[in-house]
């Protein structure tokens, strides 16, 4: 069966029929629950006693949900005042932002959006903890690139890597670390075993295995122009007969124009 995000729009998928399975299967609830301890679990919240606004960018108007709810896009940003939330978890619905839906979608614009907006709503120093079921290394890569791009750190967490029904990935962010944040250890890596029927709809890709701790951290060095970004021989033509047409006082073109020069010593 095709992955749910590539069938139809959230809104469309998730019909009466469709939610109505998340509502009332107990194997989806109990399933859903136990990734949702997890996602709690790799939050780390401070056990300090003091009460904690958490961020749940989940589904949540067809259950009994305590708290305050707010029905929107999160693809197109979090309305939500920033520095207000102590933590963040997502079940199941990051890599629906990989896929255009619409033809005014556009994925990086709705990542880009979506993860901007969440870091300037989380206190410095809180977490997000987003599990997400990816379809290729890919979209693992976009999501975790976007990510940093909004200026978190941390990487991907995986639990039970080695199967293809039980396997796990979590996006453990970290908000205004600006060193590369350390990432707890995934469920499954020593050895540890799991039960095969740990799985709902998503089905998750094998492929992803090799997983990498992230910061962004840039270099200030200006990158070096080459043919690649537009700055090569046609680019400097251009550039001279623009100048010509100015009046200036150019060299002629002549076959070593735009040639690298041989470095000497």
């Amino acid at each position: 069966m095709p992955r749910p995000e590539v069938q139809a729009p959230p809104e469309i998928f998730y019909n009466e029929s469709e939610a109505r399975k998340y509502t009332t299967s107990s194997r989806i609830i109990e399933i859903q629950a136990r990734i949702s301890e997890r996602a709690l679990e790799l939050l780390a919240l401070p056990d300090d006693g003091v009460p904690k606004m958490l961020l749940d960018i989940d589904v949540a108007l067809e259950r009994e949900t305590e708290g305050d709810l707010l029905l929107a896009d999160m693809g197109e940003g979090l309305g939500l005042r920033p520095g207000v939330m102590d933590g963040a978890i997502s079940i199941s619905a990051v890599q629906w932002l990989c896929n255009a839906d619409k033809s005014s979608h556009e994925p990086r614009l709705r990542l880009k959006a979506f993860f901007g907006s969440l870091y300037r709503c989380l206190a410095r120093g809180a977490r997000a903890v987003l599990q997400f079921y990816a379809d290729n290394v890919k979209q693992t890569e976009m999501l975790v690139s976007f990510a940093m791009k909004a200026g978190f750190a941390g990487g991907v967490v995986i639990d039970w890597p080695h199967s293809s029904k039980a396997k796990k990935s979590y996006l453990v962010l970290t908000c205004g670390t600006s060193s590369i944040a350390s990432l707890p250890k995934g469920k499954g890596e020593d050895g540890e075993m799991c039960s095969s029927d740990d799985d709902d709809d998503g089905d998750e890709s094998n492929d992803d295995q090799t997983v990498g701790t992230y910061g962004r951290n840039r270099s200030n060095k200006r990158q070096k122009v080459n043919k690649k970004n537009g700055r090569g021989k046609d680019w400097l033509l251009r550039k001279k007969e623009q100048m010509r047409k100015r009046g200036r006082d150019v060299p002629a073109d002549t076959k070593y124009t735009g040639r690298k020069r041989k470095t000497r010593f």
